[in-house]
């Protein structure tokens, strides 16, 4: 089990933005493909986002296309999820994992049983 941490959550207004970071070890950042997922209260885990080893494979769910942001931080060690335009319904817990098979791409990019390592989880809230 790799270790990954999950930072960046917080309560914002509608409109606002946030940025998660998931900060993994340099031999994780180099080798495996990092997903973003989220679980409101009451709801399934859901895939947010994922990036190849590479970075050259992004992918984003429906929901968050165009207003999220996903990318690798070398020089820090992370994963960073940009996050504007942020809506109630983008409210929960988010969590990154990784997994060294997956490549981000078909049906294992946003499929929470393609991560075989995953991070304790950081609350975003997003309400007036």
């Amino acid at each position: 089990q790799e270790q990954l941490v999950e930072s960046g959550g917080g309560l914002v207004q509608p409109g606002e933005s946030l940025r998660l970071s998931c900060t993994v070890s340099a031999f994780i950042l180099r080798y495996y493909t990092i997903g973003w997922f989220r679980r409101a209260p009451g709801k399934e885990r859901e895939g947010v986002s994922c990036i190849s080893t590479s970075g050259d494979t992004t992918r984003y769910a429906g929901s968050v296309k165009g207003r999220f942001t996903v990318s690798r931080d070398t020089a820090e060690n992370t994963v960073n999820l940009q996050m504007n335009s942020l809506k109630p319904e983008d409210s929960g817990i988010y969590y990154c994992a990784a997994d060294f098979w997956n490549d981000c791409s078909g049906e294992k990019g946003l499929a929470w049983n393609g991560y075989g390592s995953w991070g304790q989880g950081t609350q975003v809230t997003v309400s007036s």
